[in-house]
């Protein structure tokens, strides 16, 4: 019984005025990725891909655990998109045959009366053939836990996001206040 999840979430983060505009922070698809994930759960495979190993989820009576392949790139506003390009589950052979994820996200920056504001939107979407146990539990119960569980997961992204995004894009702005700081008055030397 092949059935689908769905889950969206929003997201409005008023960003501290710094130095340094959150469009050049943004430009660095990394460093969102270190934000939204624990390090210890990421995988640069290329310049814009990334893979993502979520934590175990519960589902009814089944646990898994999926692993996302996300392509993650910045357009030359600041633009930051995201989309799922490949998942697999762990430990469930059968589920992880029959599964299909499709993520897509964009957080771009917003003006507003001279404050900066970071909007965003996620669209995540599972489809899965659920194994025979679960063909006799009537089918709203099956997509009314199934839209609760992908929408705690997108949640729990958006804390980590509101949280880790702005502590990292502080401590990233200084660090380079700091390298101009140093830098300017080598290269005017230089120059005189």
């Amino acid at each position: 019984m092949y059935t689908r999840f769905n889950a969206s979430q929003s997201v409005e983060i008023a960003v501290p005025e710094e130095r340094v505009p959150i469009q050049h922070y943004l430009r660095q698809p990394r460093r969102l990725v270190n934000a939204l994930v624990d390090r210890s759960r990421t995988q640069q495979l290329t310049d814009e891909c990334f893979r993502l190993k979520m934590r175990p989820l519960q589902f009814m009576m089944l646990s898994i655990q999926p692993t996302v392949d996300m392509r993650v790139w910045a357009q030359a506003d600041g633009t930051i998109n995201l989309e799922s390009v490949a998942c697999f589950i762990r430990g469930v052979d059968y589920i992880n045959d029959r599964f299909a994820l499709n993520l897509k996200g964009q957080l771009c920056v917003h003006q507003s009366s001279g404050v900066s504001y970071l909007k965003g939107k996620a669209d995540l979407e599972v489809q899965v053939e659920l194994p025979p146990p679960f063909w006799l539990t009537p089918k709203p119960i099956l997509e009314a836990t199934g839209n609760a569980l992908l929408k705690s997961v997108l949640v729990s992204v958006k804390q980590r996001l509101m949280s880790q995004l702005l502590s990292d894009y502080r401590r990233w702005a200084s660090n380079e206040t700091e390298v101009i700081s140093i830098e300017l008055p080598q290269i005017l030397s230089l120059e005189g």
